[in-house]
């Protein structure tokens, strides 16, 4: 056998699926594929039956820096442009329990999305937006519970009601401890408060998805496709298991439960992804849960293109980049999509970047004509093969997890980390060794590459929002702050208390996010990793 013909032989996907030169219906192991329709259990052709031709996917931009005023101009800037939901990215303080003035938090203030430490900001992050007209998604996990307090109490103040309101909060803490890490309490601990939001929402919130289970991060961190979805739908077993542990009803929380993931630049193994995650979930939801609502047994996902699959070198190629995988996402059936911008592989996005970003979806949706049938690419041999090798990857996956002890134990044991870390240094020696090209990094670079002119944060942003917050701690009348600061201690140390209630009253007496955070951390500790990524 000659050299060309081995290596031709050796060719497979990004997640090590075999790619043959070419694919016919002996290569198919699931061939019922003409009988299944969109709308119908196991849904591998799309949630609804007339899919995008009834109504397309929600277009929400991920947007938030800098100050509450800064990120009420871009929210508007992205609504005024045919934006369809709000997304709102969090600085790091505000991600790991800490406010503005904290001196841990000094230099962070603001740069990776908004800073958000009492109810002030949050209203002036919203002031003007009427809340039970959008729909808001909020990328925070570890202050979940208070920022979707903050969220509630900003309606009550428009007059909205809590029912009324439409959104996500990403509130998927077992993926921080296994990629993402801006975690704060230990993992049990955090999965009461995360129990305590799926519940309260069941009740109060009926219309918010109160998590969001993310495969993202694992991909961005190094993970393939199938270790995304596998990682991921452990990750859902173990909540709804916790959430089933109290008594719920899968049927009662289920409906509300959504996933996000990541569209990298593997096409059509990200197209048939979408298939089969659409086909696991129901079976796992119908099968293992015994879910009797088929609205128990939907796969409701956001994407978000590959920030990781973005380049510093000629950021204009980055258009390119997520064009392709918005499309890819858009052929597997997405509910909402995110596209990133050219230059978030250097800074926070400029406006004239994020308007591009968002044009390719409008484009996509209105110019392509891939929206004009159901699941276009169906009976391709290859999306086929795909689809059910995807599939037969996560089973086998899903089964090491279980006998490993679920995703708590795993991730406790270091399984899901280890195994990320071996693909993400494959992906690495590919790339420095030119087996995989990346253009403009390995590959036809250019020595003339100009920096695009990028998006800045004012340092006195971070100044302000701090003597802002200053002052707002003054103005309280503390007696009433330090009463709910008590009351949340007391509820915290009662195992089965729901603490939802007790921090929407925490922060209508103007405690703020960090002082909501340091009661826990007092009551719960801190989550030290004996495994680092």
């Amino acid at each position: 056998m000659t050299m060309a013909k081995q290596e031709i032989k050796k060719i497979r996907t990004d997640s090590g699926i075999p790619v043959r030169r070419i694919f016919s219906s002996k290569d198919l192991v699931d061939k019922t594929f003409d009988n299944e329709e969109a709308g119908r259990y196991p849904y591998t052709r799309g949630l609804y039956p007339n899919m995008y031709r009834e109504r397309l996917w929600t277009m929400r931009q991920y947007s938030g820096f800098g100050s509450a005023e800064e990120t009420n101009k871009r929210f508007r800037f992205l609504l005024e442009h045919g934006q369809t939901g709000l997304s709102l990215a969090f600085d790091l303080p505000t991600q790991t329990g800490r406010d503005s003035d904290n001196p841990y938090s000094q230099g962070e203030v603001g740069r990776t999305g908004v800073a958000i430490s009492s109810i002030n900001n949050m209203m002036t992050c919203f002031q003007d937006i009427p809340l039970d007209k959008v729909s808001t998604s909020m990328t925070i996990n570890s202050t979940a519970s208070t920022l979707l307090a903050l969220y509630i109490v900003v309606a009550e103040s428009q007059g909205v009601s809590s029912s009324n309101l439409r959104g996500t909060t990403q509130n998927d803490i077992l993926k921080e401890y296994i990629a993402r890490n801006t975690y704060i309490y230990p993992p049990r601990e955090s999965m009461r408060i995360i129990g305590d939001m799926i519940q309260y929402c069941s009740k109060h919130v009926p219309q918010w998805y109160p998590i969001s289970i993310s495969g993202y991060h694992m991909r961005e961190a190094g993970s393939n496709a199938i270790q995304e979805l596998a990682f991921t739908f452990a990750n859902a077993i173990e909540y709804i298991d916790t959430c089933v542990s109290r008594g719920l009803n899968v049927d009662e929380f289920a409906p509300r439960l959504s996933f996000f993931f990541c569209c990298t630049m593997e096409f059509f193994e990200e197209v048939a992804k979408f298939r089969a995650a659409r086909r696991i979930y129901a079976r796992i939801m119908k099968e293992r849960f015994g879910a009797k609502s088929d609205k128990s047994t939907h796969l409701r996902f956001h994407v978000q293109t590959s920030g990781e699959s973005l380049t510093a070198q000629q950021v204009d190629n980055n258009v390119v980049r997520v064009t392709l995988e918005a499309l890819s996402a858009v052929l597997g059936g997405c509910q909402s999509l995110h596209t990133n911008s050219r230059d978030e592989a250097l800074a926070l996005p400029t406006e004239e970047s994020v308007k591009i970003a968002l044009r390719t979806q409008q484009i996509i949706a209105n110019e392509t004509g891939v929206t004009k049938t159901v699941d276009p690419l169906s009976g391709s041999h290859y999306i086929e093969y795909l689809t059910s090798k995807i599939e037969e990857g996560v089973e086998k996956y899903l089964k090491r997890i279980e006998k490993i002890g679920g995703s708590l134990a795993a991730i406790e044991k270091g399984f899901f980390q280890e195994e990320i870390r071996r693909n993400a240094y494959q992906l690495k020696k590919e790339i420095d060794y030119n087996d995989r090209v990346i253009v403009g990094v390995n590959k036809f670079q250019d020595q003339n590459d100009v920096e695009p002119k990028l998006n800045t944060i004012d340092p006195e942003i971070e100044t302000r929002q701090v003597n802002n917050l200053k002052d707002f701690k003054k103005s309280r009348d503390l007696t009433r702050v330090n009463s709910e600061l008590s009351k949340l201690q007391k509820y915290a140390e009662k195992e089965h208390e729901n603490l939802m209630p007790h921090i929407i009253s925490a922060v209508k007496a103007r405690v703020t996010l960090g002082e909501i955070s340091d009661v826990f951390v007092d009551i719960f500790g801190k989550y030290e990793p004996k495994f680092s990524f």
